[in-house]
């Protein structure tokens, strides 16, 4: 007897992440998805960090949501390229997860992000699973996976080559398509940050990198960029002490033309 067609007689056992297969088989889409991902989540950590002081948060990158019983089990999880979580421990049972099992976790995901290599077709692709008794010939679409199963409430698809984000917010269960702000930016309230678009170099690349914002429009800094940041601060800092020492010796030499000890004026 298949697993689908018990899991439909008797459920005695749902598996967990341990039991799940954590691959496909396929490859990374392209190099540009990792550095990508590291972006997203390097700048993003402070504001998490902020939110979740107790660390219960989780970020998957190409991580496997498995939100039904199939068979292969593969075709019941979808992989999106980033998505955060909140309100979930750091580890599972003291371990970690080696996929997102919705069964036994119950938390969807906040945001789900995909990062479009083709013309974006899978990304939008709305197709529902077949009717109870029907042979399931095509994969059921990532859109309504999303949308419908999984129901995330923050849907988006970044294609690089057209230098755009499509996002989607679900309203009254259905995704509806967000309109950006002042900023051309699309804000995720839950969070107090904004997501676009912003063109720049990063691991040797120029591109137009999905990023995100503060709300009141200051870019998120990753880590390197902080650490520049906060070296440019300090040498600022040094210039600005060295020119107040240099302007104070400038006035004690004159004092002393003048005949007055500046150590006791």
């Amino acid at each position: 007897m298949t697993i689908a067609k018990s899991f439909e007689l008797e459920v005695t056992h749902l598996p967990d992440h341990t039991e799940l297969p954590e691959s496909d088989g396929t490859f990374v889409k392209n190099f540009q998805e990792l550095p990508q991902s590291i972006i997203l989540t390097d700048s993003l950590r402070p504001i998490l960090q902020r939110i979740h002081p107790d660390g219960r948060y989780r970020i998957g990158q190409d991580c496997g949501i498995y939100w039904r019983l199939t068979e292969p089990l593969e075709r019941g999880a979808e992989a999106p390229d980033w998505f955060y979580v909140p309100n979930v421990p750091p580890l599972l049972n003291g371990e970690v997860r080696r996929s997102y099992v919705l069964w036994k976790e119950y938390v969807a995901p906040l945001i789900v992000l995909e990062f479009v290599s083709g013309n974006g077709a899978e990304e939008r692709d709305r197709t529902p699973p077949p009717e109870p008794g029907q042979a399931e010939e095509q994969k059921v679409g990532k859109f309504w996976v999303y949308e419908q199963a999984i129901r995330v409430p923050y849907y988006g698809i970044y294609e690089v080559k057209k230098a755009a984000v499509e996002m989607y917010h679900l309203e009254d269960n259905r995704y509806q398509r967000m309109s950006v702000n002042e900023r051309g930016r699309y804000p995720i309230p839950q969070l107090g940050v904004e997501l676009g678009i912003w063109q720049g170099e990063y691991d040797e690349m120029n591109l137009p990198w999905l990023r995100w914002w503060d709300s009141e429009g200051n870019l998120l800094l990753i880590g390197e960029e902080r650490a520049r940041e906060e070296r440019l601060r300090a040498e600022r800092e040094q210039l600005r002490a060295e020119e107040e020492k240099q302007r104070a010796d400038r006035l004690a030499a004159k004092l002393r033309e003048m005949g007055i000890n500046p150590d006791e004026v």
